[in-house]
Formats: structure tokens, sequence, C-alpha cells
């Protein structure tokens, strides 16, 4: 039969256990520490696609600006959410298809979009947990969906686009991110390029039939980011490693 001091010195001994597990778990989680989101913003330039500019990337380049939020679900999978300004301009002047009656047009806008994308990254992103072969940098890809909406003398443009883009991030330290993308964004109108009556012509010139994806005009953006991450997901505690 035990005696009052076994179990006294039993209790102690479990406390003393209890006691360092704690301790241990909350060291573990502080020194590898992981987050589940990142907001930052971006910069870089703009360029548009269309009557006006056939196939040259990067003609006529403007600014372009933006916030982004990030939730990282693992390693490899991310949703962002971005809100854009961008400024796209084109010209006729120089071009080598000719416009019925030689008409030529330019055209200068602001425009805004909201959006969201799916990312993947080619590697397990972040600087922690080296045993799960994670890197500090990843080339990604992405696409998804947004609205794009281009304020006008003479109209106002809205539109849904379909963003697909290619991009490299990485983390300088454990919570600021640096990162810079390429995007292509697809349009469902061909009016982007249509500000007011002077470059009406831009707005199907040859009078041929379109489609969803004929005939419709594109923009893009090439942007660097900086982000900062924030929400701690203690990794080691709920055992959420994320994928490899």
């Amino acid at each position: 039969m035990r005696t009052k001091k076994q179990n006294d010195m039993s209790l102690i001994f479990f406390q003393r256990w209890f006691v360092m597990l704690v301790l241990s778990t909350l060291s573990l989680c502080i020194s590898a520490q992981e987050y589940l989101y990142e907001i930052g913003g971006m910069a870089g330039g703009s360029f548009y696609m269309g009557d006006a500019n056939k196939t040259t990337l990067f003609k006529n380049l403007n600014p372009g600006a933006g916030v982004v939020f990030r939730y990282n679900a693992n390693f490899r999978i991310a949703y962002k959410a971005n809100v854009a300004w961008a400024m796209v301009s084109g010209s006729t002047a120089g071009i080598d298809n000719a416009f019925p009656d030689n008409a030529q047009a330019s055209f200068s806008r602001n425009l805004f979009e909201l959006g969201g994308q799916f990312e993947y990254n080619f590697f397990p992103y972040s600087d922690q947990f080296a045993y799960l072969n994670t890197k500090r940098f990843t080339p990604y890809l992405f696409f998804g969906a947004g609205v794009t909406v281009a304020p006008g003398s003479g109209s106002t443009f809205v539109s849904p686009n379909i963003p697909v883009g290619v991009g490299v991030k990485y983390k300088l330290k454990n919570r600021l991110n640096i990162g810079g993308e390429f995007t292509f964004r697809k349009l469902f109108g061909d009016g982007l390029d249509v500000t007011d009556d002077s470059n009406r012509v831009l707005d199907n010139p040859y009078g041929i039939g379109g489609s969803v994806l004929k005939n419709k005009d594109w923009y893009s953006l090439l942007m660097i980011s900086v982000t900062w991450d924030f929400g701690t997901r203690c990794r080691p505690c709920n055992s959420a490693t994320g994928d490899k």
C-alpha cells in the first residue's frame, strides 16, 4: 500500500514533468513561428494590348501600384487578394496594320482592379522547418478572377478579368517577403481603349464579330511587392506541418 510520502513524490514528479512539457512546447512555438497571412504593397509598370497594340510587349509602359493580402494555406498553396491601380495607353501611330480610311487614334486612361488569385509555389516556401526541405525562395504560378473599372470622359469601362501569371518570392527574414510577378489580364470587352469620340474607331475597327476569346482587350502588370507576415501559426503545437 502506497504511503503519503510516496503519493506526494509522485505528484511532485508529475507536476515537474507537466511544467517541462509545457515549457518545451512553448519554446518550440517561439523558435519556429510560422504565419498565416501577409499584407503589403506593390508597385511597377503596366501596358495594354488591343487594337492599338497587337503584339508588342511592354509598349507604352505606364506606372501601376496596389495593395496585396495573402493567406498561406500551407508551404505550397496561397490565396491572394489585391486592389490595384494602373495607367494604360496606346496609339495607332507607327503600327503596321492600316485602319479603315487610314484612321488614327490614341488613348490614355486609368483603371482600377479588385481581384483574387490562387498561387502554387514550386518549392515549399518558408525560412523555418528545414527538415521539411523548405526554401526561402520559390517561383510560383497563379490564376484567378477579378473586375476592372476604367473611368472615362465618354463612358466608364467595366469588365471581368482573368489574370494568369508567374512570379518569384523571397523571404528576407522571418516576417519580411519581397517578390516580383508578371501577369496578363484577359478582359471580356473591346472598349478599354475607347475613352471618347476621338478614339471610338478602336472599338472593333474592322467590324469583325467577336467572342469571349476573340477581339477582346488585355492589359499586363509587372509588379514588385513587399509584404509583412502576421497571424502566428505554431505548427509544432497543431501539427500543421503543411505539404512537402
